[in-house]
């Protein structure tokens, strides 16, 4: 199997046309007929159902459960308690590597955060297992809760995010703040946000003997094959895992968490199958969230409004049992060229369910608070904020030297801001106004994320039919891994798309490593593209050492696959296809695999990055503070696009994303209880179709050869990190008033203004 080096073209070129066109979703059909089978879909012989009873306090212990009352209502069948459950083959308290957490599995009657699961009722109907979680009647030893970001003594954490360090420095920020001609020192609060995925946590548990069949939506297929196995002492080829679609994911779904390992104990202690899926209430606990922070910027200009220095120091919470901390202050590690950056993090314990991944983890919150205060810093210094971005941003990595693609943010820069119309803007804020009257405000935010890459495993195999196929472990949220993944499949095979069977989404086949990062596209393509690469080469083999084939002695000069067929390159008139070199060799197919992984090479010497900037417009009505978002146009450029319909569908969703961090989405909880009070879609808002504004969006072209094979960036998160600030800045523009407590809220602009 030849190696690829992720920066060079294969040996045996392949040329096709499926990467970057517009193609309609594969399983655009199955979706909208309700055809496509989630998890919850599942109704194996013989299954029952389960709910969990979860705890309506945020600290003690639960002293009593009614039991009896449960198990006498018509239908229940069981009740899983601390007391009654399957033994587990480890203690799930145990983290056995960086990506384990803790988990609230009925180990004891300890109540560490309220929607904890202290309880679970097992049923021959929804509706019986619901009524017998009911009459569980709970009674507690009520302790009082920490809540919030002064709930304790705050700590230094040892990491932040995924092991990075608690603090950076480079350069003297002291000095760079004494020397400054314009400072500004502002603190920023982001409340905490839950997932609410279209499809809740669910699963269909199966045992057979000591082996187990599983359906639950999973970004990380082996990953939770992992941890299962561990959990329950059995061996990894005795679990099947499907996953084919996922309702939506945003981080909840990567890693292994309680309620499905419940699920599965509930299938054991019973004998049955049983189905498990959570209420939209109980999401908001166990299954992880973003935390809160608050977050102090210092920053420092000369007088020709040059950065001297940026402090950039970030306050977050993680549960009272386990350690996850919000890298929030990380995202001023690349976009701006002070001489001088310092980040640094601390922390508090409160009663919550650990905080884990959510959709642009630490650059969504950090990025609001780093592009309101720079905002700021360009209204001190009398400064137009796109013509301070322009003098400001970094052409290298501030941080380590690193070169990126700081041209391709130019051109964000420059395209978004000609689309916008934002040459027209006013420098004062309050001084614009349209036809009925309300106060009209133009903001933008610059958005930044990591083009990062895991490592993935695919199977490729070309046919005697003239047909191909490629197999991997891969997953689609929703987001169109399917169509994108099958692009990528059909050119690195040389076929078109109808002609290869594209399997995904279950755990027998190849690792495509874990769905997050916005890094699934890259990883999983790569290791597509290099099967591909593999399997090409073994039939180039076959054809270039037989006699009989036109392609004999083209060894040398290589071959291209196109079209189902082999190509001499340097005499296009000597081709065979597949179909006729396999029937020659007497084969049915040949099979490669293949694999994709970071080049540790490209990453020392190149800082990768995608980058964008947003441009947003709000409309306030200046007596009632009512805000409206009027329109957004991004730019965002993500090296190699894969499939425009499917990139621009993920960048609307990061900017609507980003609106709603600027101005909806806000848990709140009762101080008094540690509960939180707008558990539902009712209360926990989020933009509907009237508040989403038009919006455009730019893919700006960019070649970008050091990240991967294929030079794609990912598209998932990066949306997020510039549209927050950027309506943000859009209203303190329209008002005159600075919000810096998130989501802008009306009684703040009618009381500062």
């Amino acid at each position: 199997m030849p190696e690829l080096n992720l920066t060079s073209a294969p040996a045996h070129l392949r040329h096709g046309s499926n990467i970057g066109q517009p193609l309609t979703r594969r399983d655009g059909v199955l979706k909208v007929t309700g055809r496509a089978t989630y998890a919850a879909d599942n109704h194996p012989p013989g299954m029952l159902f389960a709910v969990m009873a979860v705890a309506s306090i945020a600290r003690g212990r639960v002293t009593s459960l009614d039991v009896a009352a449960a198990k006498r209502h018509p239908g229940v069948v069981d009740v899983m308690t601390p007391d009654h459950k399957p033994q587990l083959a480890i203690d799930p308290e145990i983290k056995t590597n960086p990506f384990v957490f803790r988990m609230e599995v009925l180990q004891s009657h300890e109540v560490r955060y309220a929607n904890q699961p202290i309880a679970v009722v097992i049923a021959e109907t929804l509706e019986a297992a619901t009524e017998g979680a009911t009459l569980l009647a709970p009674q507690y030893d009520v302790q009082t809760a920490l809540v919030g970001l002064d709930a304790g003594e705050s700590y230094v954490p040892p990491v932040v995010g995924v092991g990075n360090p608690t603090e950076s420095t480079h350069g003297d920020v002291e000095a760079g703040l004494a020397v400054a001609e314009k400072q500004i020192d502002a603190t920023y609060e982001t409340p905490p946000q839950y997932h609410n995925a279209m499809e809740p946590h669910a699963i269909v548990a199966s045992w057979n003997g000591d082996s187990l069949q599983v359906d639950m939506p999973t970004q990380g297929l082996m990953l939770s094959l992992g941890r299962i196995a561990e959990l329950f002492g059995i061996a990894p080829d005795k679990i099947h895992i499907r996953s084919p679609f996922l309702g939506g994911g945003f981080g909840s779904k990567g890693l292994m968490s309680g309620p499905p390992t419940l699920g599965i104990m509930a299938a054991k202690l019973v004998g049955k199958p049983v189905k498990l899926v959570l209420r939209r209430e109980q999401m908001y606990g166990p299954v992880g969230h973003r935390a809160p922070t608050r977050q102090r910027l210092r920053i420092g200009a000369d007088g020709e409004g040059r950065l001297t220095a940026l402090d950039h120091h970030a306050r977050t919470v993680s549960s009272t049992f386990d350690d996850f901390y919000e890298p929030a202050a990380d995202a001023s590690h690349t976009l701006y060229a002070a001489p001088a950056i310092r980040t640094s993090h601390d922390a508090v314990r409160v009663n919550t369910g650990t905080p884990l991944f959510m959709r642009a983890p630490g650059e969504a919150t950090g990025s609001i608070a780093l592009e309101s205060a720079i905002d700021e810093m360009a209204w001190a210094c009398g400064i137009d904020p796109l013509a301070f971005r322009l003098k400001n941003y970094a052409e290298v990595e501030p941080m380590t030297g690193r070169p990126f693609s700081s041209k391709a943010l130019r051109a964000c820069y420059d395209q978004g801001a000609a689309r916008f119309g934002w040459a027209k803007r006013s420098l004062q804020p309050r001084q614009m106004r349209d036809d009925a009257g309300l106060l009209v405000g133009w903001g933008m935010g610059t958005a930044t994320f990591p083009a990062l890459m895991f490592q993935a495993e695919a199977r490729a195999v070309l046919r005697r039919d003239g047909s191909g196929a490629m197999e991997i472990g891969a997953h689609d949220m929703g987001q169109g891994a399917w169509t994108a993944l099958a692009q990528i499949a059909a050119d690195a095979v040389g076929l078109d798309i109808d002609r290869v069977d594209f399997k995904a989404g279950t755990s027998d086949l190849p690792d495509a490593g874990i769905a997050g990062g916005s890094a699934h596209t890259a990883t999983a393509g790569a290791a597509i593209h290099s099967a591909g690469a593999a399997v090409i080469a073994k039939l180039a083999d076959l054809a270039t050492n037989d006699e009989r084939s036109p392609l004999f002695g083209a060894g040398n000069a290589g071959v291209i696959a196109r079209d189902g067929r082999l190509i001499r390159r340097d005499d296009e008139s000597r081709s065979e296809s597949y179909a006729e070199i396999l029937a020659r060799a007497g084969v049915a197919e040949v099979e490669a695999r293949g694999t994709g992984a970071p080049n540790p090479a490209a990453m020392e010497q190149y800082a990768m990055h995608a980058h964008g900037a947003v441009f947003a417009e709000v409309k306030v009505d200046p007596e009632l503070g009512q805000v409206r978002v009027s329109r957004m146009v991004g730019a965002f450029a993500a090296g190699r696009i894969v499939n425009p319909h499917l990139v621009k569908s993920q960048l609307f969703g990061g900017m609507i994303w980003g609106m709603s961090f600027a101005l909806h989405e806000e848990a709140v909880t009762d101080r008094r209880s540690g509960r939180i009070m707008n558990a539902n879609l009712g209360e926990y808002h989020i933009p509907v179709n009237a508040d989403v504004p038009p919006l455009d969006v730019i893919t700006v072209e960019e070649h970008d050869p050091h990240v991967n094979a294929l030079g794609i960036k990912g598209v998932g998160e990066i949306g997020i990190t510039g549209s927050a600030g950027a309506v943000a800045n859009a209203v303190w523009h329209a008002t005159g008033v600075r919000v810096r407590r998130f989501p802008i809220k009306i009684e703040e602009l009618l009381t500062q203004r």
